[in-house]
């Protein structure tokens, strides 16, 4: 019993091992035959072409940038006291010279007054050692008194004049203080947000500060290019020329604005191997917000009149950098080409094809030297972006696509009279 069982189990694994074969090898038959009727060897490769034409090409820096205020005041208080009025909101816009804040005076304009006061005897002092300094050089003259007297008046005149010297700062020393009492905005700029209430005792110590002031018009935005793309640059400048910079937003699908370079870096950055720029935007829309990151297009130069093919026609590989020529009979040819400037889309070539040559652009990937194309038609779908069904080996037109209901009606309509089912889709094969 047990030798009838390992008898039938051996029978059963050589079954399913020759059923997997069988099943392997038909479907690994049949692979090739559907495929060689699509895109078989000497079926034409549907392709797209562009036209090569003459234009002109822009020569562009693409860069990271970060939006910088030409001007950032933190204002903080140049004297002591207590801060009595907050003249501004948090956001405004102020102008140069507003009032934004006022600190005590009260204590100033007293030190002041004490100023003015020890200024005007000191002048009393001196008028009066200037009149005896009169007397006892006639005096002298006359022999009246001693030559020594004379020198002593003398030098207290010079004193009550340096005096006054020294009153005379201190009383500005107090005017200016009194000044400061009035924290007046310095650059014309947005207000950022409130630091200090009114009513707190201020000092110059203070960290915070008062307030914040940006200026947002013109404002700048700075960002880095690598060393090998300097020179163009430099020379440009060097040239007098208006580099213009268009500053995009993160997704790069809106312009924020469109300045010109105002100053580069007069350092490289060894560990970044890049070099800063800083361009101005007049900002009249307030789109660029500071510290805001930005994509940054510099324009530095364009090639004018130049012939220019899309991007997607240019393959490298064995033979250098290459086209695939499309040929009139309908077939390509690979021609070798030299390359110059891109914009991304386009890129000029500089030797290689002429004005009118058509390349291809689309369906590169099955191509090879001397292979046969389609090329598109107008009316036929492969134009709107979809590839068009390529004609069979034989030249019969290629077979109309059916929905699933009529292919199956089709291919039951197609069986051998008195054919089983297995057998729907397959032509029926005559007896000789």
């Amino acid at each position: 019993m047990n030798r009838l069982r390992t008898l039938l189990g051996i029978g059963l694994g050589l079954a399913v091992v020759a059923g997997t074969g069988w099943y392997i090898s038909t479907n690994s038959s049949t692979a090739p035959s559907r495929q060689g009727g699509r895109f078989g060897a000497g079926a034409p490769v549907p392709v797209g072409l562009a036209t090569v034409a003459k234009g002109d090409i822009p020569i562009v820096i693409k860069a990271l940038g970060t939006v910088t205020p030409l001007a950032v005041v933190t204002m903080k208080s140049q004297i002591t006291g207590q801060l009595v009025e907050v003249n501004f909101t948090e956001g405004q816009m102020v102008k140069k010279g507003d009032l934004l804040a006022l600190v005590d005076p009260r204590p100033y304009d007293v030190a002041l007054q004490q100023a003015q006061g020890t200024l005007a005897k000191d002048e009393a002092l001196l008028k009066n050692a200037q009149i005896d300094l009169q007397r006892y050089k006639t005096l002298v003259a006359q022999d009246s008194i001693a030559r020594q007297q004379y020198d002593t008046q003398a030098a207290l005149v010079r004193q009550y004049e340096a005096t006054l010297i020294t009153d005379n700062a201190l009383v500005d020393a107090a005017k200016l203080n009194l000044t400061y009492t009035k924290i007046v905005a310095p650059v014309t700029g947005r207000i950022g947000l409130r630091l200090v209430d009114p009513g707190n005792y201020v000092t110059m110590g203070d960290a915070t500060g008062l307030l914040v002031i940006a200026q947002m018009q013109p404002i700048s935005v700075m960002f880095t290019i690598p060393e090998d793309s300097l020179p163009p640059v430099r020379k440009r400048l060097r040239d007098g020329a208006t580099l213009e910079t268009t500053a995009l937003d993160r997704a790069q699908k809106n312009t924020l604005g469109v300045g010109k370079v105002s100053t580069a870096d007069n350092q490289i950055d060894i560990t970044t191997g890049t070099v800063k720029l800083r361009a101005t935007f007049d900002n009249s829309d307030e789109a660029m917000f500071p510290n805001q990151f930005v994509n940054i297009r510099l324009l530095v130069d364009q090639v004018k009149d130049a012939i220019v093919v899309p991007v997607a026609a240019i393959q490298r590989g064995q033979p250098g950098i290459f086209v695939y020529l499309a040929k009139p009979d309908d077939t390509v040819a690979i021609r070798v080409v030299e390359t110059g400037a891109t914009d991304g889309e386009k890129i000029v070539v500089t030797k290689g094809l002429e004005v009118g040559d058509q390349v291809v652009v689309d369906g590169v990937d099955r191509l090879r030297d001397g292979a046969k194309i389609r090329r598109p038609s107008a009316t036929s779908p492969g134009t709107s972006g979809r590839p068009v069904a390529a004609a069979p080996p034989d030249g019969s037109a290629p077979a109309a696509p059916q929905n699933g209901a009529a292919a199956g009606q089709q291919r039951r309509g197609n069986a051998a009279p008195g054919g089983t089912p297995g057998a729907a889709g397959r032509p029926a094969q005559s007896n000789k």
